[in-house]
C-alpha cells in the first residue's frame, strides 16, 4: 500500500464520485428514456462507464466540465443521438435538483469505512463537486463516517490543486505523510494528492489497470483489508 515507509497512518481521505458514491443508472435511464422516447436501461448506461471515465481524464477548465463530459459520454455510448443531448441535460438537471444523481454505494462500503474507523483512523472526503457532496453523503447514509468533508465549490479550489487536500489535512490535524488518498482518476486524484505530499491509491474497476508506478485497489473492502493486514493503522 502506498504509505510512506516508516510513517504511521492516521487518516484516509476519499474522493466521492465513482469512489464512495456512484450514479443511479436505473433512475437516469428511466427518466431520460421516458423523456426522449428511447429504450434505455440502467445496465446499458453503466456499460459505457469505462469509456466515459476516459473523457474525465482529458484536460478541461473546470471539474464541472469534466462531469458534464462524463454524463454526455454515457448517454452517447448508450445510443442517444448527439442532437438530443440538450434534452438529456435538461432531464438530468431536474433529477439532480430532486435528489442527487450520485446516490448509489458499493456493497462493501459501509463495512470498509466502519472497520477503518474502528481501527482508529480519521476519515475525510475531498471532492470536486457542486456544493452538494455533503448532502449526497447524507442521503446515502455515509456522512457519519467522516470527520471532514471538503467540497470544491464551497472551498473555492478544486483538485488537482494541492490546496484542497491541505484544507482537509488542516482540519484533521495530520501531516501529509500520515494520510492516504483514495480516488478513481489518476490525473485529478493521484497527481493532486501527490502534489500535496499525500500518498495515493487509485480505485480501479475489473479489467482496468493503473498507470505504471501507481498503487491500485479494486474495492474499498480490499483497501481496508490491505491497510489492516499490513498493520499500517494504530
Amino acid at each position: 500500500m502506498a504509505v510512506d515507509e516508516g510513517a504511521r497512518l492516521r487518516a484516509v481521505l476519499f474522493d466521492a464520485g465513482n469512489t464512495l458514491l456512484f450514479l443511479d443508472y436505473d433512475r437516469m435511464a428511466d427518466a431520460v428514456g421516458s423523456a426522449l422516447g428511447l429504450p434505455l436501461t440502467g445496465a446499458r448506461l453503466a456499460a459505457g462507464g469505462r469509456a466515459a471515465a476516459r473523457s474525465m481524464e482529458q484536460p478541461r477548465a473546470t471539474d464541472r466540465a469534466r462531469a458534464a463530459a462524463y454524463l454526455e459520454a454515457l448517454f452517447l455510448a448508450a445510443g442517444v443521438p448527439d442532437a438530443r443531448l440538450d434534452e438529456v441535460r435538461d432531464t438530468l438537471a431536474r433529477l439532480h435538483a430532486e435528489r442527487h444523481l450520485w446516490s448509489g454505494i458499493a456493497a462493501d462500503t459501509h463495512d470498509a469505512l466502519a472497520r477503518l474507523r474502528a481501527a482508529g483512523l480519521r476519515l475525510g472526503v475531498v471532492s470536486n463537486s457542486d456544493g452538494r457532496v455533503e448532502e449526497a453523503l447524507q442521503v446515502s447514509g455515509l456522512r457519519d463516517y467522516f470527520d471532514v468533508v471538503v467540497d470544491s465549490t464551497l472551498a473555492g479550489v478544486e483538485k488537482p490543486d494541492p490546496a484542497i487536500f491541505r484544507a482537509a489535512l488542516d482540519v484533521l490535524g495530520v501531516g501529509a505523510a500520515e494520510a492516504l488518498y483514495v480516488g478513481d482518476l489518476y490525473d485529478v486524484d493521484v497527481i493532486g494528492a501527490h502534489a500535496a505530499g499525500i500518498p495515493a491509491v487509485l480505485l480501479v474497476g475489473p479489467d482496468t489497470s493503473a498507470p505504471p508506478g501507481c498503487t491500485a485497489v479494486g474495492s474499498l473492502g480490499a483497501l481496508a483489508d490491505d491497510l489492516l493486514k499490513e498493520r499500517l493503522v494504530p
